[in-house]
């Protein structure tokens, strides 16, 4: 009787050792999301705040460039002009206006062109010269504050847009759970949150162009008001 119950016992240890254990299902963790992936789930109306986002881009680079290349005004020009105006070199004056891109050098044009009549016509001139050349660096600048005001309402418009096809859905399978609900609701606020920060990023770009004209306007009237001072000192 002991020998049997021993014989069935090694059985058993070989039994249990030849069967592997079962294998403890691993717990599969959620698979994260590219950015790209979660733009994709924004929506149609992601297409145009795309499309603000690139111009919003373009129009900062741009009018940056454009300013900052004009703004600064080369005090080698005026110390120039200064000379040939004391000088009496009236037509050295017009040439280098002339050969000069820079703002300035339009307006003192005007101003060169007049010498001989009266102060207050030559200052009137040089003034209107300088409102088509700050016309012309300030040109399409409101387009950052435009592009600020209406992408959040595209985000906004998306986000509600979805937030009512998810109501519809449940409405249909009448499916309630907070899952249903979660699932399709966070990704209907992809399109508020880059209309947000398109809007965000346009506004700020918008002061800082802002900023660098209003320098430029300082700089352009600055230098106007020194020609017209040259003009008033007493002949030497």
């Amino acid at each position: 009787m002991a020998s049997l119950l021993l014989l069935l016992a090694q059985n058993t240890q070989d039994l249990t050792g030849s069967v592997p254990a079962p294998a403890l299902p691993s717990q599969s963790m959620p698979g994260s999301m590219s950015m790209m992936e979660i733009l994709s789930k924004g929506g149609v109306l992601m297409i145009p705040i795309a499309l603000l986002s690139v111009i919003a881009v373009y129009v900062f680079i741009e009018r940056y460039i454009h300013i900052r290349r004009y703004v600064t005004t080369d005090m080698n020009f005026m110390n120039k002009i200064h000379e040939y105006i004391r000088g009496g070199k009236i037509e050295n004056a017009l040439k280098l206006c002339k050969t000069s891109t820079e703002p300035i050098a339009r307006m003192i044009e005007k101003g060169i062109k007049r010498i001989g009549k009266p102060i207050k016509e030559i200052e009137e001139y040089i003034e209107l010269a300088g409102k088509f050349e700050i016309y012309e660096l300030e040109k399409n600048i409101t387009i950052l504050a435009v592009i600020a005001s209406i992408a959040p309402m595209f985000g906004f418009l998306g986000t509600i847009i979805g937030v009512i096809k998810i109501f519809h859905d449940i409405s249909m399978s009448s499916d309630i759970s907070i899952g249903s609900v979660s699932a399709g609701l966070y990704t209907k606020m992809v399109t508020s949150a880059a209309g947000l920060t398109i809007g965000v990023l346009s506004y700020i770009g918008y002061h800082i162009l802002k900023r660098n004209l209003n320098k430029a306007i300082h700089q352009l009237e600055l230098s106007a008001m020194n020609f017209i001072e040259l003009l008033n000192e007493p002949p030497k």
